[in-house]
């Protein structure tokens, strides 16, 4: 299934924030549980640490960070929030939704809040989302927020050198007349629906003993599979949103895709069409923050002054599912 959207009404980022928690895990020790080298992990993904959360410490802990500094940096009360949806493929519990404790904890009473799970995807979807609910006004909180380091195999190398722990959060709100979210587009393939999993743990696998020996809730992947999806798909849905847009490539001045690996973006950015955009990374410092990456390395560049008022700005994931989510923006600096 596909859906394709254009802007509605001029609603964009207000504001942007991030958290990672303290804890900065080198390749060194990541490759001495895995069985690999530190140097075959940097030349395999370009990563050089990650981050993981303290015991105790929960997805929305991180969101909960994220979410004050978006506000803050928004100059938005949380009392103004009409919408928080949390984008998360590691939620704090299966019930409730991780968006209600976040609700909680940075007092957002009147905000109706719901959580999303596209996997690494989820952000972009949650963008489209919270951007429909406000439509005719108001303001809503995107969080993307993931702990990968809670479900990853410390000895499957094809995943435990990826992953880190982290979160990201907009907030969204009305921006003047021609800037903001000006397209999205969400594609779901859903008959590659295995190639990224937690096999247990559902209602078709409950956790119990025999799942628990059998390592059934640990997140699996098939590295080359999504490589190959990718580097069909990604370029065909990129060039499809800015079609829709009314676009080219060449006006784009900023991509800010999901840091899945270092490597695979490297080689799959030529094809993308986007001959004069500056790609901001965030991968080497904290690796595959799943939902979180997008708007952790938003933020980063954000608070670098990276965007110029009027630039268009590309968001590009893609993740389980399979999925693709990509939204296009103009920036408005206020």
């Amino acid at each position: 299934m596909q859906t394709a959207q254009q802007h509605a009404s001029s609603i964009g980022i207000l504001g942007t924030g991030s958290h990672l928690p303290a804890n900065a895990v080198d390749n060194a020790l990541v490759g001495s549980r895995a069985g690999v080298t530190a140097e075959w992990i940097h030349r395999k993904t370009g990563i050089s640490e990650r981050r993981y959360v303290a015991e105790g410490e929960a997805t929305s802990d991180l969101a909960a960070h994220a979410a004050r500094a978006a506000l803050d940096n928004a100059g938005i009360r949380p009392g103004q929030l009409d919408h928080i949806v949390v984008a998360t493929s590691t939620p704090d519990h299966p019930q409730p939704a991780t968006a209600a404790i976040v609700q909680d904890l940075i007092g957002a009473e009147q905000a109706a809040a719901f959580d999303l799970n596209s996997v690494c995807s989820g952000f972009v979807f949650a963008l489209h989302t919270a951007h429909r609910l406000i439509a005719d006004g108001g303001h809503a909180l995107v969080i993307g927020a993931d702990v990968y380091s809670r479900i990853i195999d410390p000895t499957d190398r094809r995943t435990a050198v990826l992953f880190g722990d982290g979160a990201g959060a907009v907030v969204l709100g009305p921006v003047p007349d021609g800037y903001g979210i000006q397209a999205s587009r969400l594609e779901t393939f859903g008959r590659q629906h295995r190639t990224i999993r937690v096999p247990a743990g559902g209602s078709r696998r409950p956790a119990c003993a025999e799942t628990l020996a059998e390592g059934a809730h640990w997140f699996a992947m098939e590295g080359r599979e999504v490589r190959d999806f990718v580097t069909d798909q990604l370029p065909l849905s990129v060039k499809e949103l800015l079609l829709r847009a009314d676009r080219t490539g060449a006006e784009v001045d900023h991509f800010v895709p999901h840091q899945a690996n270092g490597r695979m973006l490297a080689d799959v950015l030529p094809s993308l069409g986007l001959e004069r955009a500056r790609t901001h990374f965030t991968v080497a410092e904290y690796g595959n923050t799943g939902s979180a990456s997008i708007p952790i390395t938003l933020d980063a560049a954000h608070r670098d002054g990276a965007f110029q008022d009027g630039e268009l700005v590309l968001l590009s994931a893609f993740g389980g599912g399979m999925s693709i989510g990509s939204s296009l923006l103009r920036w408005h600096r206020a």
